[in-house]
């Protein structure tokens, strides 16, 4: 039984650490983050500004009308389109701002309003 102990403890495969990276202090524009992607990997500006292009397209092609509706990055966010119902005209509703008024509240017509939720990774982040 000892032996089989051993041989399970020596399959088992090792995960690398992962490395730590410094936090980022001020807030990057869209040509710092070119560099900072092309720096980091073999890609130069102009591919990673096309796989960035090409991932808008992406999730535009989801979320737009007749599309799933719906776009997952894997690990990190969930981007969903949420169909609004549309909203009566009210008379004579309480002011919130000033007690005791009465106020009118126009009619709201049915909207899709988009939706991005946080994965576990991202949570994980801060």
């Amino acid at each position: 039984m000892a032996a089989r102990k051993a041989k399970a403890k020596t399959t088992a495969k090792k995960t690398p650490a992962k490395k730590r990276l410094p936090a980022i202090k001020e807030k990057y524009t869209k040509s710092a983050i070119l560099s900072e992607i092309s720096n980091n990997t073999e890609l130069t500006k102009g591919q990673v500004s096309a796989v960035l292009d090409e991932l808008s397209d992406l999730i535009e092609r989801h979320v737009k009308k007749g599309g799933a509706g719906e776009f997952t990055m894997p690990g990190l966010l969930k981007i969903k389109t949420v169909k609004t119902s549309a909203k009566k005209a009210r008379k004579g509703v309480p002011n919130p701002f000033r007690p005791g008024e009465l106020m009118d509240v126009a009619a709201k017509p049915a909207s899709m309003r988009v939706r991005v939720t946080p994965l576990k990774n991202l949570k994980s982040f801060v």
